[in-house]
Protein backbone atom coordinates (compact mmCIF):
# COMPACT_ATOMS: atom_id res chain seq x y z
CA UNK A 1 0.00 0.00 0.00
CA UNK A 2 1.28 3.60 -0.79
CA UNK A 3 -0.59 5.59 1.69
CA UNK A 4 -1.27 3.78 4.96
CA UNK A 5 -2.97 5.34 7.79
CA UNK A 6 -3.40 3.72 11.59
CA UNK A 7 -5.75 5.16 14.45
CA UNK A 8 -4.76 8.64 13.22
CA UNK A 9 -6.01 11.04 15.94
CA UNK A 10 -5.70 15.05 15.35
CA UNK A 11 -7.18 17.12 18.27
CA UNK A 12 -7.44 21.16 18.35
CA UNK A 13 -8.06 21.44 22.27
CA UNK A 14 -11.37 19.81 22.84
CA UNK A 15 -12.45 19.59 18.92
CA UNK A 16 -11.52 15.92 17.69
CA UNK A 17 -11.02 16.50 14.20
CA UNK A 18 -9.63 13.21 13.14
CA UNK A 19 -10.47 10.12 15.91
CA UNK A 20 -8.20 6.92 15.67
CA UNK A 21 -9.08 7.29 11.04
CA UNK A 22 -7.24 4.05 9.54
CA UNK A 23 -7.40 2.88 6.25
CA UNK A 24 -4.84 1.88 3.09
CA UNK A 25 -4.66 2.79 -0.29
CA UNK A 26 -3.09 0.90 -3.08
CA UNK A 27 -0.77 2.09 -5.65
CA UNK A 28 -1.94 3.53 -8.62
CA UNK A 29 -6.03 3.94 -7.62
CA UNK A 30 -7.51 7.41 -7.27
CA UNK A 31 -8.97 6.89 -3.67
CA UNK A 32 -12.22 9.14 -3.30
CA UNK A 33 -12.17 11.11 0.53
CA UNK A 34 -16.08 11.63 0.89
CA UNK A 35 -17.40 13.55 3.72
CA UNK A 36 -19.73 16.55 5.05
CA UNK A 37 -17.64 19.92 5.96
CA UNK A 38 -16.17 19.23 9.00
CA UNK A 39 -15.39 15.90 8.50
CA UNK A 40 -11.82 15.40 8.94
CA UNK A 41 -10.44 15.37 5.17
CA UNK A 42 -8.65 18.26 4.57
CA UNK A 43 -6.97 17.65 8.04
CA UNK A 44 -5.97 14.29 7.50
CA UNK A 45 -4.54 15.22 3.77
CA UNK A 46 -2.46 18.22 5.53
CA UNK A 47 -0.91 15.38 7.84
CA UNK A 48 -0.07 12.97 4.94
CA UNK A 49 1.65 16.05 3.16
CA UNK A 50 3.33 17.10 6.32
CA UNK A 51 2.00 20.33 7.14
CA UNK A 52 0.23 19.28 9.99
CA UNK A 53 1.72 16.70 13.08
CA UNK A 54 -0.95 13.81 13.98
CA UNK A 55 -1.71 13.78 18.26
CA UNK A 56 -1.54 10.31 18.12
CA UNK A 57 -1.23 7.51 15.11
CA UNK A 58 0.57 6.82 12.17
CA UNK A 59 0.96 7.31 8.49
CA UNK A 60 3.31 6.23 5.96
CA UNK A 61 3.52 7.43 2.14
CA UNK A 62 5.68 5.41 -0.27
CA UNK A 63 7.23 3.15 2.73
CA UNK A 64 7.94 6.49 5.05
CA UNK A 65 6.36 7.76 8.38
CA UNK A 66 5.32 11.16 7.71
CA UNK A 67 6.44 12.50 11.03
CA UNK A 68 10.23 10.84 10.99
CA UNK A 69 11.13 11.61 7.79
CA UNK A 70 9.01 14.43 6.43
CA UNK A 71 11.99 15.13 3.40
CA UNK A 72 11.60 11.98 2.14
CA UNK A 73 7.71 12.03 1.88
CA UNK A 74 7.25 15.60 0.39
CA UNK A 75 9.46 13.91 -2.71
CA UNK A 76 6.77 11.91 -3.15
CA UNK A 77 3.65 13.66 -2.87
CA UNK A 78 2.47 16.30 -4.57
CA UNK A 79 -0.56 18.27 -2.56
CA UNK A 80 -3.58 20.94 -4.13
CA UNK A 81 -5.29 22.27 -1.22
CA UNK A 82 -8.60 23.28 -1.52
CA UNK A 83 -7.84 26.99 -1.07
CA UNK A 84 -6.03 28.43 -4.55
CA UNK A 85 -2.91 30.78 -3.31
CA UNK A 86 -0.90 32.34 -6.10
CA UNK A 87 1.34 34.63 -7.06
CA UNK A 88 -0.56 37.31 -9.28
CA UNK A 89 1.79 39.38 -10.68
CA UNK A 90 3.57 36.10 -11.93
CA UNK A 91 3.72 34.82 -15.23
CA UNK A 92 2.09 31.15 -15.29
CA UNK A 93 6.00 30.35 -16.95
CA UNK A 94 7.21 32.14 -13.71
CA UNK A 95 4.84 30.70 -11.78
CA UNK A 96 6.25 26.93 -12.00
CA UNK A 97 9.90 28.29 -12.33
CA UNK A 98 9.41 29.40 -9.08
CA UNK A 99 7.79 25.95 -7.54
CA UNK A 100 10.35 23.82 -9.42
CA UNK A 101 13.34 25.78 -7.94
CA UNK A 102 11.58 25.35 -4.68
CA UNK A 103 12.49 21.65 -5.55
CA UNK A 104 15.16 21.81 -6.31
CA UNK A 105 15.39 21.22 -9.98
CA UNK A 106 18.15 22.62 -12.00
CA UNK A 107 17.61 25.51 -14.17
CA UNK A 108 18.33 23.78 -17.37
CA UNK A 109 15.76 21.43 -16.72
CA UNK A 110 13.28 23.65 -15.28
CA UNK A 111 11.95 25.19 -18.81
CA UNK A 112 10.97 21.72 -20.38
CA UNK A 113 9.41 20.59 -17.06
CA UNK A 114 7.39 23.84 -17.43
CA UNK A 115 6.70 23.25 -20.75
CA UNK A 116 5.67 19.58 -20.89
CA UNK A 117 3.73 20.45 -17.50
CA UNK A 118 1.60 23.09 -19.41
CA UNK A 119 0.91 20.94 -22.42
CA UNK A 120 -0.50 18.50 -19.91
CA UNK A 121 -2.98 21.12 -18.59
CA UNK A 122 -3.85 22.63 -21.31
CA UNK A 123 -2.00 25.58 -20.87
CA UNK A 124 0.38 26.26 -23.03
CA UNK A 125 -1.49 28.91 -24.62
CA UNK A 126 -1.12 31.19 -21.56
CA UNK A 127 2.31 30.29 -20.47
CA UNK A 128 2.66 34.16 -20.82
CA UNK A 129 -0.33 35.27 -19.32
CA UNK A 130 -0.70 36.77 -15.94
CA UNK A 131 -1.81 34.25 -13.26
CA UNK A 132 -4.34 36.48 -12.04
CA UNK A 133 -5.93 36.94 -15.89
CA UNK A 134 -6.87 33.30 -15.47
CA UNK A 135 -10.07 31.71 -15.22
CA UNK A 136 -11.29 29.91 -12.40
CA UNK A 137 -10.61 26.43 -13.97
CA UNK A 138 -7.09 27.54 -15.32
CA UNK A 139 -5.94 28.41 -12.18
CA UNK A 140 -7.10 24.62 -10.66
CA UNK A 141 -5.26 23.50 -13.85
CA UNK A 142 -2.09 25.47 -12.85
CA UNK A 143 -2.36 24.85 -9.29
CA UNK A 144 -2.31 20.91 -10.36
CA UNK A 145 0.33 21.54 -12.78
CA UNK A 146 2.56 22.80 -9.74
CA UNK A 147 1.63 19.80 -7.46
CA UNK A 148 3.68 17.85 -10.17
CA UNK A 149 6.56 20.19 -10.91
CA UNK A 150 9.00 17.28 -8.66
CA UNK A 151 6.61 14.16 -10.78
CA UNK A 152 5.91 12.83 -7.15
CA UNK A 153 4.11 9.43 -6.88
CA UNK A 154 0.94 10.56 -5.11
CA UNK A 155 -1.22 13.78 -4.87
CA UNK A 156 -3.12 14.71 -2.51
CA UNK A 157 -6.25 16.69 -3.95
CA UNK A 158 -8.37 18.60 -1.48
CA UNK A 159 -11.19 19.71 -3.64
CA UNK A 160 -10.09 20.16 -7.29
CA UNK A 161 -12.86 20.74 -8.60
CA UNK A 162 -14.80 23.21 -5.97
CA UNK A 163 -16.23 26.08 -7.37
CA UNK A 164 -15.56 25.05 -11.07
CA UNK A 165 -18.71 25.18 -13.92
CA UNK A 166 -20.17 21.85 -15.44
CA UNK A 167 -16.99 22.04 -18.28
CA UNK A 168 -14.30 22.37 -16.44
CA UNK A 169 -15.09 19.84 -13.86
CA UNK A 170 -15.05 17.21 -17.01
CA UNK A 171 -11.98 18.68 -18.11
CA UNK A 172 -10.13 17.93 -14.55
CA UNK A 173 -11.96 14.71 -13.97
CA UNK A 174 -10.31 13.52 -17.50
CA UNK A 175 -7.11 14.91 -16.74
CA UNK A 176 -7.06 12.96 -13.33
CA UNK A 177 -7.84 9.92 -15.23
CA UNK A 178 -4.93 10.12 -17.81
CA UNK A 179 -2.82 11.29 -14.36
CA UNK A 180 -3.72 7.84 -12.75
CA UNK A 181 -2.41 5.69 -16.44
CA UNK A 182 0.79 7.72 -16.18
CA UNK A 183 1.37 6.13 -12.37
CA UNK A 184 -0.05 8.46 -10.14
CA UNK A 185 -1.81 7.62 -6.91
CA UNK A 186 -4.44 9.93 -6.36
CA UNK A 187 -6.78 10.59 -3.12
CA UNK A 188 -8.90 13.35 -3.77
CA UNK A 189 -11.59 14.88 -1.24
CA UNK A 190 -15.10 15.94 -2.77
CA UNK A 191 -18.49 16.37 -1.99
CA UNK A 192 -19.42 16.09 -5.61
CA UNK A 193 -20.31 12.72 -5.00
CA UNK A 194 -21.68 11.59 -8.62
CA UNK A 195 -18.47 12.85 -10.18
CA UNK A 196 -16.09 10.69 -7.52
CA UNK A 197 -18.70 8.21 -8.41
CA UNK A 198 -17.29 8.15 -12.40
CA UNK A 199 -13.29 8.61 -11.84
CA UNK A 200 -12.42 6.87 -8.38
CA UNK A 201 -11.55 3.10 -7.78
CA UNK A 202 -12.31 3.35 -4.44
CA UNK A 203 -14.22 5.31 -1.86
CA UNK A 204 -13.68 6.35 1.82
CA UNK A 205 -16.64 8.01 3.76
CA UNK A 206 -15.73 10.24 6.76
CA UNK A 207 -17.76 11.96 9.15
CA UNK A 208 -16.76 13.33 12.67
CA UNK A 209 -13.62 12.28 12.18
CA UNK A 210 -14.13 8.86 11.40
CA UNK A 211 -14.15 6.78 8.48
CA UNK A 212 -17.31 4.90 8.18
CA UNK A 213 -17.05 2.83 5.64
CA UNK A 214 -14.30 2.48 2.83
CA UNK A 215 -13.67 -0.51 -0.28
CA UNK A 216 -14.04 -0.23 -4.00
CA UNK A 217 -17.17 1.44 -6.06
CA UNK A 218 -18.45 -1.73 -6.33
CA UNK A 219 -18.14 -2.74 -3.05
CA UNK A 220 -19.64 0.26 -0.96
CA UNK A 221 -22.28 0.45 -4.00
CA UNK A 222 -23.65 -2.90 -2.52
CA UNK A 223 -24.35 -2.24 0.82
CA UNK A 224 -27.03 -0.21 -0.13
CA UNK A 225 -28.39 -2.35 -2.77
CA UNK A 226 -29.51 -5.14 -0.59
CA UNK A 227 -32.54 -2.67 0.43
CA UNK A 228 -33.93 -1.70 -3.03
CA UNK A 229 -36.48 0.73 -4.44
CA UNK A 230 -38.72 -0.83 -7.06
CA UNK A 231 -40.77 2.19 -9.46
CA UNK A 232 -43.50 0.45 -10.94
CA UNK A 233 -46.30 1.82 -13.10
CA UNK A 234 -49.41 1.11 -13.85
CA UNK A 235 -52.35 2.18 -16.24
CA UNK A 236 -54.39 2.23 -13.61
CA UNK A 237 -55.03 1.05 -9.94
CA UNK A 238 -52.34 2.25 -8.20
CA UNK A 239 -53.64 2.56 -4.72
CA UNK A 240 -54.64 -0.88 -5.08
CA UNK A 241 -51.45 -2.03 -6.62
CA UNK A 242 -49.26 -0.67 -3.64
CA UNK A 243 -51.52 -2.21 -0.54
CA UNK A 244 -51.66 -5.96 -2.76
CA UNK A 245 -47.71 -5.47 -2.91
CA UNK A 246 -47.48 -4.91 0.86
CA UNK A 247 -48.33 -8.42 1.70
CA UNK A 248 -45.59 -9.81 -0.95
CA UNK A 249 -42.37 -11.38 0.44
CA UNK A 250 -39.53 -9.44 0.37
CA UNK A 251 -41.76 -5.81 0.13
CA UNK A 252 -41.90 -3.36 2.80
CA UNK A 253 -43.00 -0.20 2.24
CA UNK A 254 -44.98 0.70 -1.09
CA UNK A 255 -46.77 4.22 -1.86
CA UNK A 256 -48.75 5.14 -4.96
CA UNK A 257 -47.95 8.34 -6.76
CA UNK A 258 -50.14 8.65 -9.22
CA UNK A 259 -50.74 6.10 -11.65
CA UNK A 260 -46.88 4.32 -10.33
CA UNK A 261 -46.02 2.56 -7.02
CA UNK A 262 -42.56 3.18 -5.25
CA UNK A 263 -41.94 0.30 -3.16
CA UNK A 264 -38.65 -1.13 -0.79
CA UNK A 265 -37.58 -4.47 -1.46
CA UNK A 266 -34.88 -6.84 0.44
CA UNK A 267 -34.44 -10.02 -1.90
CA UNK A 268 -32.84 -11.78 -5.03
CA UNK A 269 -34.09 -11.73 -8.31
CA UNK A 270 -36.15 -14.77 -8.09
CA UNK A 271 -37.76 -12.35 -5.34
CA UNK A 272 -38.45 -9.66 -8.20
CA UNK A 273 -39.49 -12.34 -10.36
CA UNK A 274 -42.06 -13.15 -8.20
CA UNK A 275 -43.34 -9.93 -7.42
CA UNK A 276 -44.00 -8.57 -10.82
CA UNK A 277 -45.66 -12.09 -12.10
CA UNK A 278 -48.07 -11.47 -8.81
CA UNK A 279 -49.06 -8.52 -10.05
CA UNK A 280 -50.06 -9.66 -13.59
CA UNK A 281 -51.57 -12.51 -12.23
CA UNK A 282 -53.72 -10.18 -10.09
CA UNK A 283 -55.08 -8.49 -12.60
CA UNK A 284 -52.63 -5.46 -12.72
CA UNK A 285 -51.38 -3.63 -15.90
CA UNK A 286 -47.81 -2.97 -15.64
CA UNK A 287 -46.26 -0.80 -17.97
CA UNK A 288 -42.82 -0.23 -16.36
CA UNK A 289 -41.08 -2.32 -13.48
CA UNK A 290 -37.36 -1.16 -12.87
CA UNK A 291 -35.50 -0.30 -9.54
CA UNK A 292 -34.48 2.48 -9.04
CA UNK A 293 -30.42 3.23 -9.57
CA UNK A 294 -28.75 3.69 -6.57
CA UNK A 295 -25.87 6.47 -6.49
CA UNK A 296 -22.99 7.37 -4.59
CA UNK A 297 -25.34 10.40 -3.07
CA UNK A 298 -27.67 7.69 -1.57
CA UNK A 299 -24.71 5.60 -0.08
CA UNK A 300 -23.46 9.00 2.03
CA UNK A 301 -27.38 9.52 2.98
CA UNK A 302 -27.29 6.13 4.42
CA UNK A 303 -23.95 5.51 5.97
CA UNK A 304 -23.39 9.53 6.97
CA UNK A 305 -25.89 10.59 10.13
CA UNK A 306 -25.40 14.10 9.25
CA UNK A 307 -23.26 14.83 12.71
CA UNK A 308 -20.79 17.61 11.65
CA UNK A 309 -18.33 18.46 14.43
Amino acid sequence: MIIKVETLTKTYGRVRAVNRLSLEIAEGSIYGFVGPNGAGKTTTMKILATLLAPTSGQAWVAGTEVTKNPDQVRRHVGYMPDFFGVYDDLKVNEYLDFYASSYGIPAADRRQIADDLLELVDLTHKRDAYVDTLSRGMKQRLCLARSLVHNPDVLLLDEPASGLDPRARVEMRELLKELRQMGKTILISSHILPELAEMCTDIGIVENGELVASGSVAEIMSRVQHQQILEVRLLERAEQAAAFMRALPGIGEAVADEQAVKASYQGDEEGLNLVLTSLISAGFRVCSFARASSNLEDVFLRVTKGVLQ
